[in-house]
């Protein structure tokens, strides 16, 4: 693809939802970035609407990385089992309460190589967190952003999701990113859905190859 009309369809791609979705944000509910760590980390493969019916009572229980450190990971899976894998999730959530407690003094990290320490947490949770609950310039990649950014062309070839990452970050303003992250999901999730996307419906199939292919 000739550099010109990629850059034409970044272009278009931020231009459409800069008026169209000027506030763009997880869907996920949390108060600070321990709650978005829990959060994140039961949202894998999992509905934040399912998320979001859990961690109520979740986080009454467990308010903070002390209370999670000292419990036991038969106790948290009866919070968490209707979760998708609440086994693995279980111990992933105990494991990383007390790495937060051992190695960052109860405090969530900022940095996502920090933040990756933590059981549980891979690159796209820590970008996540780092994006979300401290501002910084990040681009998760989930199934979504990865589908999305494919079908619309945004990204060429990639493979894994970390080589979708670095060509979205190289074509789109830091000042943006994590934004432009929460479009794309919302944008899979409602619009460009993995089995049947309402292409009908969507605002940008004009510079999209999926649709200009079909």
């Amino acid at each position: 693809m000739k550099k010109d009309f990629l850059k034409e369809k970044y272009e278009g791609f931020i231009s459409y939802f800069e008026k169209n979705m000027p506030v763009a944000e997880s869907e996920l509910k949390f108060e600070n970035p321990y709650q978005l760590v829990v959060a994140v980390i039961l949202s894998a493969q999992c509905t934040d609407k399912r998320v979001n019916m859990t961690t109520p009572a979740f986080f009454e229980r467990f308010p903070d990385a002390k209370t999670l450190s000292d419990a036991t990971v038969e106790e948290v899976h009866e919070y968490i089992k209707s979760i998708s894998y609440p086994n693995n999730k279980s111990k992933s959530l105990v494991g990383m309460a007390r790495t937060l407690m051992s190695e960052f003094g109860g405090v969530v990290p900022s940095g996502v190589d920090e933040l990756q320490k933590l059981p549980g947490v891979g690159r796209k949770t820590a970008n996540v967190v780092t994006a979300v609950a401290f501002g910084n310039a990040a681009m998760p990649v989930d199934t979504h952003v990865f589908r999305v950014s494919a079908r619309i062309g945004l990204t060429q070839n990639s493979k894994t999701p970390l080589e979708t990452e670095r060509q979205l970050v190289a074509h789109i303003p830091s000042e943006i990113l994590s934004k432009a992250h929460h479009w794309l999901i919302l944008h899979g999730r409602y619009v460009c859905t993995a089995r049947k996307p309402k292409c009908v419906e969507c605002g940008i199939k004009d510079i999209c190859d999926y649709y200009n292919k079909v």
